[in-house]
């Protein structure tokens, strides 16, 4: 997957666990229960084509995770580093993303966005997606 302006969209392999996660510490708010070798290591063997990584001239400069289970399309980890941001890298890492629900029969995407992340709400808005004010998350770490 390419897009134009030296962007490169791709997913990710086993070898890019490691800078995922040290991308994340830098470039992504808050921290999961799944921010270590073993999440991402099991996300990537459950779905290897669910996180999609950015580039610029070899440099990881945005990721999206893009979870399909058969029934609900599913984002997280939207992350650009603060270098990079307001140069379309999120819109082009959505795009690819939305594509990649598209062709497995996606209908909705849920999209996980911490409340008080603020700016990842203008950032989604702008793509499109509205809040859902009827739902709430529940969790139990098991």
């Amino acid at each position: 997957m390419s897009t134009p302006d030296d962007l490169r969209i791709r997913h990710a392999e086993p070898a890019d666990v490691a800078p995922v996660l040290a991308f994340w510490r830098e470039a992504a708010e808050g921290t999961s229960i799944s921010d270590d070798t073993a999440g991402v290591g099991c996300l990537l063997d459950r779905d290897p084509e669910a996180l999609l990584l950015a580039e610029r001239d070899g440099t990881l400069v945005g990721t999206v995770i893009a979870g399909f289970d058969g029934w609900r399309c599913s984002a997280y980890r939207l992350a650009v580093h603060p270098a990079y941001r307001r140069q379309g890298i999120a819109t082009a890492l959505l795009t690819a993303m939305e594509d990649r629900f598209a062709a497995l029969g996606g209908r909705r995407v849920d999209a996980m966005v911490l409340e008080e992340n603020t700016r990842a709400h203008g950032a989604w808005g702008a793509a499109g997606y509205v809040r859902e004010e009827r739902w709430r998350r529940w969790v139990k770490p098991v």
